[in-house]
Protein backbone atom coordinates (compact mmCIF):
# COMPACT_ATOMS: atom_id res chain seq x y z
CA UNK A 1 0.00 0.00 0.00
CA UNK A 2 1.24 3.35 -0.53
CA UNK A 3 2.48 5.62 2.05
CA UNK A 4 3.14 9.43 2.27
CA UNK A 5 4.50 11.67 4.73
CA UNK A 6 3.68 15.18 6.09
CA UNK A 7 6.65 16.91 8.01
CA UNK A 8 5.24 19.62 10.09
CA UNK A 9 7.47 21.66 12.40
CA UNK A 10 6.49 22.36 15.72
CA UNK A 11 8.02 24.82 17.76
CA UNK A 12 7.24 26.31 21.48
CA UNK A 13 3.54 24.26 21.10
CA UNK A 14 3.03 26.62 17.73
CA UNK A 15 1.97 24.41 14.62
CA UNK A 16 3.91 25.90 11.00
CA UNK A 17 2.01 25.94 7.83
CA UNK A 18 -0.80 23.91 8.95
CA UNK A 19 -3.36 24.82 6.84
CA UNK A 20 -1.12 23.59 4.18
CA UNK A 21 0.29 20.26 5.45
CA UNK A 22 -3.42 19.60 5.23
CA UNK A 23 -4.30 20.37 1.58
CA UNK A 24 -1.42 18.97 0.39
CA UNK A 25 -2.14 15.47 2.50
CA UNK A 26 -5.69 15.62 1.08
CA UNK A 27 -4.63 16.63 -2.58
CA UNK A 28 -2.70 13.13 -2.56
CA UNK A 29 -5.35 11.19 -0.63
CA UNK A 30 -7.82 12.75 -3.39
CA UNK A 31 -5.37 11.12 -6.16
CA UNK A 32 -4.88 7.94 -4.60
CA UNK A 33 -7.88 7.55 -2.70
CA UNK A 34 -10.93 9.41 -4.55
CA UNK A 35 -13.95 7.99 -2.28
CA UNK A 36 -11.94 8.94 1.03
CA UNK A 37 -13.54 12.16 2.61
CA UNK A 38 -10.53 14.65 3.69
CA UNK A 39 -9.10 14.72 6.94
CA UNK A 40 -8.60 17.72 9.44
CA UNK A 41 -5.09 17.59 10.73
CA UNK A 42 -5.37 19.92 13.29
CA UNK A 43 -7.52 16.86 15.13
CA UNK A 44 -4.94 14.45 15.33
CA UNK A 45 -1.45 17.27 16.61
CA UNK A 46 -0.49 17.24 19.87
CA UNK A 47 1.80 20.72 20.01
CA UNK A 48 4.27 20.24 22.95
CA UNK A 49 4.90 23.24 24.77
CA UNK A 50 8.36 24.40 26.03
CA UNK A 51 10.27 22.57 23.30
CA UNK A 52 12.64 24.87 21.11
CA UNK A 53 11.76 22.49 17.60
CA UNK A 54 9.81 19.30 16.87
CA UNK A 55 9.52 17.30 13.92
CA UNK A 56 6.52 15.71 13.68
CA UNK A 57 6.25 13.22 11.13
CA UNK A 58 2.88 11.99 9.94
CA UNK A 59 2.52 8.72 8.14
CA UNK A 60 -0.32 8.84 6.11
CA UNK A 61 -2.84 6.73 3.43
CA UNK A 62 -6.38 6.29 3.61
CA UNK A 63 -6.06 7.43 6.92
CA UNK A 64 -3.41 8.89 9.59
CA UNK A 65 -1.31 5.55 10.21
CA UNK A 66 1.07 6.97 12.35
CA UNK A 67 2.25 10.43 14.32
CA UNK A 68 6.14 10.51 15.14
CA UNK A 69 7.64 13.55 17.60
CA UNK A 70 11.11 14.16 17.50
CA UNK A 71 13.36 17.11 18.20
CA UNK A 72 15.07 18.61 15.35
CA UNK A 73 18.01 20.09 14.56
CA UNK A 74 19.07 21.73 11.22
CA UNK A 75 21.68 20.06 9.11
CA UNK A 76 24.45 22.63 8.19
CA UNK A 77 24.54 22.89 4.16
CA UNK A 78 28.05 24.58 2.83
CA UNK A 79 28.79 23.07 -0.52
CA UNK A 80 26.31 21.71 -3.48
CA UNK A 81 26.92 18.40 -5.94
CA UNK A 82 24.55 19.23 -8.91
CA UNK A 83 23.56 15.56 -10.41
CA UNK A 84 21.13 14.83 -12.78
CA UNK A 85 18.07 12.41 -13.41
CA UNK A 86 15.55 13.05 -16.30
CA UNK A 87 13.64 9.75 -14.67
CA UNK A 88 13.23 10.96 -10.87
CA UNK A 89 9.39 11.25 -10.19
CA UNK A 90 8.31 12.64 -6.20
CA UNK A 91 5.23 14.47 -7.41
CA UNK A 92 3.38 12.65 -3.99
CA UNK A 93 5.92 13.01 -0.55
CA UNK A 94 6.07 9.44 -0.64
CA UNK A 95 7.92 7.29 2.45
CA UNK A 96 9.78 5.80 -0.42
CA UNK A 97 13.10 7.49 -1.36
CA UNK A 98 15.13 5.37 -2.85
CA UNK A 99 15.43 7.21 -5.36
CA UNK A 100 16.00 10.15 -4.20
CA UNK A 101 18.67 8.27 -1.65
CA UNK A 102 20.31 6.95 -5.09
CA UNK A 103 21.33 10.10 -5.93
CA UNK A 104 22.80 11.42 -2.52
CA UNK A 105 25.25 8.36 -2.88
CA UNK A 106 26.88 10.65 -5.63
CA UNK A 107 27.06 13.66 -3.41
CA UNK A 108 31.19 12.57 -3.54
CA UNK A 109 32.64 15.49 -0.60
CA UNK A 110 30.04 18.34 -0.74
CA UNK A 111 27.39 18.89 1.95
CA UNK A 112 24.21 17.87 -0.30
CA UNK A 113 23.11 17.44 -3.74
CA UNK A 114 21.42 19.39 -6.31
CA UNK A 115 19.27 17.49 -8.71
CA UNK A 116 18.47 18.75 -12.11
CA UNK A 117 15.53 16.98 -14.52
CA UNK A 118 15.78 17.82 -18.12
CA UNK A 119 18.45 20.15 -18.05
CA UNK A 120 16.35 22.15 -14.97
CA UNK A 121 16.72 22.83 -11.71
CA UNK A 122 14.63 21.60 -8.86
CA UNK A 123 15.56 20.53 -5.73
CA UNK A 124 18.13 18.95 -3.15
CA UNK A 125 17.55 15.97 -1.43
CA UNK A 126 16.14 17.61 1.23
CA UNK A 127 14.53 21.03 0.45
CA UNK A 128 13.19 23.21 -2.37
CA UNK A 129 15.47 26.31 -3.08
CA UNK A 130 15.65 29.69 -4.17
CA UNK A 131 18.28 31.63 -5.79
CA UNK A 132 18.62 35.30 -5.92
CA UNK A 133 19.66 37.98 -8.75
CA UNK A 134 20.52 40.65 -6.56
CA UNK A 135 16.95 41.50 -6.97
CA UNK A 136 14.52 39.23 -6.03
CA UNK A 137 14.49 35.26 -5.58
CA UNK A 138 13.34 32.78 -8.05
CA UNK A 139 12.43 29.42 -7.37
CA UNK A 140 12.40 26.28 -9.78
CA UNK A 141 9.06 26.52 -11.52
CA UNK A 142 8.93 22.66 -11.69
CA UNK A 143 10.62 21.40 -8.35
CA UNK A 144 10.68 17.54 -7.32
CA UNK A 145 8.09 18.11 -4.53
CA UNK A 146 5.74 21.81 -3.85
CA UNK A 147 6.74 22.01 -0.64
CA UNK A 148 4.20 23.84 1.83
CA UNK A 149 7.08 26.83 2.81
CA UNK A 150 7.34 27.22 -1.13
CA UNK A 151 4.00 27.48 -1.65
CA UNK A 152 3.59 30.20 1.52
CA UNK A 153 6.20 31.82 0.53
CA UNK A 154 5.27 31.93 -3.33
CA UNK A 155 1.58 32.88 -1.92
CA UNK A 156 3.22 35.82 0.13
CA UNK A 157 5.50 37.39 -3.00
CA UNK A 158 8.43 36.58 -1.46
CA UNK A 159 9.64 34.14 -4.08
CA UNK A 160 8.61 33.56 -7.91
CA UNK A 161 8.36 30.76 -9.84
CA UNK A 162 10.79 30.47 -12.71
CA UNK A 163 12.64 27.65 -15.25
CA UNK A 164 16.41 27.72 -14.36
CA UNK A 165 18.65 25.71 -16.32
CA UNK A 166 21.86 24.34 -15.76
CA UNK A 167 23.66 27.14 -17.50
CA UNK A 168 21.79 29.79 -16.08
CA UNK A 169 22.62 28.87 -12.02
CA UNK A 170 26.17 31.38 -11.96
CA UNK A 171 24.05 34.50 -13.03
CA UNK A 172 22.56 34.27 -9.38
CA UNK A 173 24.78 35.30 -6.57
CA UNK A 174 23.29 33.13 -3.79
CA UNK A 175 20.82 30.20 -2.99
CA UNK A 176 18.84 29.62 -0.32
CA UNK A 177 17.49 25.96 0.68
CA UNK A 178 14.06 25.74 2.79
CA UNK A 179 11.63 23.33 3.96
CA UNK A 180 8.94 22.83 6.43
CA UNK A 181 11.53 22.62 8.96
CA UNK A 182 14.19 25.43 7.77
CA UNK A 183 13.12 28.64 7.35
CA UNK A 184 13.86 31.02 4.30
CA UNK A 185 16.98 32.52 4.31
CA UNK A 186 18.17 30.01 7.38
CA UNK A 187 20.81 28.35 5.22
CA UNK A 188 22.18 30.50 1.90
CA UNK A 189 24.86 29.66 0.08
CA UNK A 190 27.42 31.44 -2.61
CA UNK A 191 26.82 30.93 -5.97
CA UNK A 192 30.52 30.14 -7.22
CA UNK A 193 32.01 26.66 -8.84
CA UNK A 194 34.08 26.55 -5.23
CA UNK A 195 30.90 25.95 -3.45
CA UNK A 196 28.41 24.31 -6.46
CA UNK A 197 30.56 21.30 -8.15
CA UNK A 198 29.28 20.40 -11.77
Amino acid sequence: MCQFIETIRIERGVVYNLDYHTERMNQTRAVFWPDEPPLNLSESLQPIMNVEMIKCRVVYSRWIEEILYTPYQIRPVYSLQIVHSDNIDYTYKSTDRSAINELYMHKREQDEILITRNGLLTDTSIANIALFNGKEWHTPKHPLLKGVQRAALIDKHLIREKEITVDQLFNYSQICLFNAMIDFGKIKIDVNRERIRI
